[in-house]
This record gives structure tokens, sequence and C-alpha cells, in this order.
């Protein structure tokens, strides 16, 4: 049963070992200013060489669970489909960038300052612009959700990705008044879609043809799941022995930053589930789809802001701060899912 099954440890806990990291990394930046500062000038291109390699070795497994022969099955489902396609490339970042405005701009803009504001919005829209891939088999497994479906929905988006993460994201800093260099933005895509992508899907399919699918899953793909938690952990103690100053004189503006990403989390998963219910979709459809309509690609977000506006920028820490919120929150709405399963009746919705 869907109410049975659990995160495995690393990921139930992932908001402790986030915040672990920022008492790690604030400690480490505290005792040794001096190899972080070595650290941070380590750049080629405006990319940080040490983070770029990491970041790689979170992105390239995920990269490698990715079938993209499941996008021949895309018109098998096609409502569920269209409307989280609709959700995650209509809807969210520009929801996004509005409530970054409303908080940071408005609310919030007193505490924080203009400066401030700017870089929280970008970090947020950078954020929201790049749709879930590896987490949401996880919240699909507990939520009972068509695993075909979701294969083919992490395809679609990532191909999607390609051609939309920079343009939208040029865009509505644009229209935010925060402007970027278009090469590194593109550089960006290259580095931690393009080049990922193409080397996932070429090595899949080259020890899939050589070695077998069961070879590939227990003895290649399962022993990449460990590096990619080491690489997260440090990449984000990395990332807070540069924001600790920030952090501990303005710890507020965690809490701060945390509000309009768990109020657009929120109403995208509601957006996706009500559109599926009212056109009848099953549940085993609709919940993936609302859990993919609503988390991000943290992973990548946090890579593109660091090159972006470096390792001490407000944006960082906002893409760092979407690692803390999701998995308490994202687990909230697999359980709302869980628990409204009878709103679907199984026998008269049609196949989404």
């Amino acid at each position: 049963m869907a109410g049975e099954k659990r995160l495995n440890f690393f990921e139930r806990y992932l908001s402790v070992w986030v915040g672990a990291c920022i008492v790690v990394g604030i400690i480490l930046g505290k005792l040794f200013p001096g190899a972080v500062s070595a650290l941070s000038k380590l750049e080629v291109s405006h990319v940080n060489l040490p983070i770029a390699v990491l970041i790689w070795l979170m992105i390239y497994p995920m990269m490698l669970k990715i079938d993209f022969g499941a996008i021949l099955k895309v018109g098998d489902k096609p409502k569920g489909l269209l409307i989280t396609l609709f959700v995650n490339w209509i809807v969210k970042p520009f929801s996004m960038a509005f409530l970054g405005w409303l908080f940071f701009k408005h609310v919030f803009i007193g505490l924080i300052g203009t400066e401030l504001a700017n870089e929280y919005i970008a970090g947020v829209i950078i954020l929201a612009a790049a749709p879930c891939t590896a987490m949401v088999f996880v919240w699909s497994y507990l939520t009972d959700g068509d695993p075909a479906y979701t294969l083919v929905q992490v395809a679609v988006n990532d191909l999607i990705m390609l051609a939309l993460f920079a343009p939208i994201v040029m865009f509505l800093l644009g229209v935010s008044d925060i402007i970027v260099p278009k090469d590194v933005l593109f550089m960006s895509v290259f580095l931690y879609i393009v080049i990922p992508l193409a080397a996932g899907y070429l090595t899949r399919r080259y020890l899939l043809s050589t070695k077998g699918e069961e070879w590939f899953n227990d003895n290649f793909l399962a022993p990449l799941k460990p590096v990619t938690i080491i690489a997260l952990l440090a990449t984000l103690v990395i990332i807070f022995a540069f924001q600790g100053e920030v952090i501990l004189g303005n710890w507020f503006n965690i809490i701060i930053i945390a509000v309009p990403i768990t109020i657009q989390v929120y109403f995208n998963a509601s957006l996706a589930y009500g559109l599926a219910k009212w056109l009848k979709v099953p549940h085993s459809v609709a919940a993936p789809g609302a859990l993919i309509g609503a988390s991000n690609f943290f992973e990548l977000a946090v890579a593109v802001t660091i090159s972006l506006f470096g390792l001490q920028s407000g944006a960082t820490l906002a893409t760092v701060v979407g690692v803390l919120v999701e998995v308490p929150v994202m687990l909230s709405v697999c359980d709302f899912c869980n628990r409204t399963k009878h709103w679907f009746d199984q026998g008269k919705c049609e196949q989404g």
C-alpha cells in the first residue's frame, strides 16, 4: 500500500542533512577562511571548477535513469501529460516570478533591501524554471503513481528543458530588471543539461546493449547513488562556507525565502491535481502529475545560480533554501494525494 511506503534514510531526512550542511559550512568558513577563498578563485569563464565537478556527479547519475525510448509512449495518456506540461512551463515559472516580486519587492522589502530582493527573485525564478527529475520517481512511488507515465513525463520535460530553460530564465529576469550575461547562461545550460543528458543517454544505451538491464541497474547505477548523495552534501557545505557571514547576520532571510517557495509548491500541486480531477484523469496519473508540477530540479538551479551570480550571492542562497523546503513540503503533498484517492472514481476516469 502507498501508505506503507517510505523514503530511504537519506531522502527521508534530506532537510536535516541540509541543516547540518549549513552548520558545517559556516564552521569551516570561520575556521579556514583562506582555504574557502582559494576554492572560490578556481574559476574558468565564471564557472567554479570544484562546484562544477560536484554538480556533474549529482546530475549525471540522474540522467542515466532516463529512458528516452519512453517518448514513443507520449500519446498513451495525453491529458495527464498536457496538464503537467501546462503547469511546468506556462504556470510555474511565471507564478514564481510573481510571488518573488510580491514578497521580496513588497512584503519583505523593508527587511532585505532592493539588492537582496533582486537576487532572491533571480534565485527563485531559476529554481522554478527547471522541472524536477530524479526525485519525481520517489514522489510517484509514494503515491502509487503510474511508473510508465512518470518516466514519459521526465523524459519529455528534460527534452523541453534543453530548448526553453534559458529563454524563460532570460525573459523573466529581464522583466524583473535583472540583467544576466547571455553567454554565461547558455554555457550553464550546455554544461549542466546538454553534456550530462548526452553522456547519460549514450552511457545507458551502450551498457544496456552490451551488459543488459540487470547488470546496468545493479552493477553500474546502484553504486553511483552514494556518489550523488556525497556530491550534494559537499556542494551544500561549500556554498554555506561562503554564505556563512550572510546567514549569521541575516538568518531570518532563510525563512523569508522559504515563504514564496512553499506557496508556489502548494499552488502548482493544487492546480495540476485539480485539473486532473476535472478532466477525469486516473489517480495513478493525477498524483505524480501534481508532484511533477510542484517540485524543482534544484541541483541544476544551484549550478546555474553559482555560474551567474557566484557562490556568495543571494540567488544561490535562494536555490539552496529550495532544497531545504522541498522534502517536507513534497511529503505533505504526497500525503494529501494518498488521502484523497477516493476523489478519483477509477471506474469513471478516462485513461488520461
